[in-house]
């Protein structure tokens, strides 16, 4: 298991109310810039794998995303190379190419008692599936969420800057995710997209309970 440690992150505040007006990009680029900051696992090999899948077996909630090599030809495609699972205090990255989906993560992906949340999951899943068939169950689009709670930004990192305060780097989404050795930049993207899915999670969920509507049945366990 390939280990990238830096300084553990802080919990991040709860959502502000009032969020009836789109934030400018202007306006989110002041924002300071915030990364994840602690442990990574890079997992190519079937034990690190097993290891990283009996450990996240043990979570309520996951944030979750996926990086795909981008195509600049039209026409042409790419598999998605990455998966990322964020708990709390750590991020597992598993690279798709050398693996596939094993049965073991698509369990994960399955099991109705772990949430898996982010922003525009269903692209994901749907090329996911092209790998192997499963059937994904208790994910939660974040950007459905926020359109409930009347928040006009509905990505990802729109959604950062409006519930969190902060913003995040955009700078490796269009970068080679199928390369032979991936640079520390990219596995930090990596692991910020599906380290903020998580956070926004429960910062869409205090809010949703400030207003006692829209985001009352999300799991309370964080």
């Amino acid at each position: 298991m390939t280990r990238h440690k830096k300084c553990g992150t802080k919990r991040q505040a709860v959502a502000r109310p009032g969020f009836e007006r789109r934030m400018a990009r202007e306006e989110i680029n002041e924002l300071p810039l915030k990364r994840w900051q602690g442990p990574i696992h890079l997992l190519t090999r079937q034990q690190e794998i097993q290891d990283a899948i009996d450990h996240l077996h043990k979570e309520t909630v996951l944030g979750f995303d996926t990086e795909t090599r981008p195509a600049f030809q039209k026409g042409r495609s790419y598999p998605p190379a990455l998966l990322q699972l964020a708990t709390r205090q750590e991020v597992f990255l598993f690279r798709l190419a050398p693996i596939g989906l094993p049965g073991a993560l698509r369990d994960i992906l399955a099991d109705p008692a772990i949430i898996k949340t982010g922003v525009s999951l269903s692209h994901d899943l749907r090329e996911l599936k092209k790998i192997a068939p499963f059937s994904g169950r208790s994910f939660i689009d974040l950007a459905g969420e926020a359109k409930q709670l009347h928040i006009k930004n509905h990505g990802l990192r729109g959604l950062c800057a409006v519930l969190l305060g902060f913003r995040i780097s955009k700078s490796q989404q269009t970068s080679n995710w199928s390369r032979r050795q991936l640079s520390e930049a990219q596995l930090r993207y990596a692991a910020t997209d599906a380290w903020a899915g998580r956070e926004l999670y429960f910062a869409l969920k205090n809010l949703g309970e400030h207003y006692e509507k829209g985001t009352k049945t999300l799991s309370t366990t964080r």
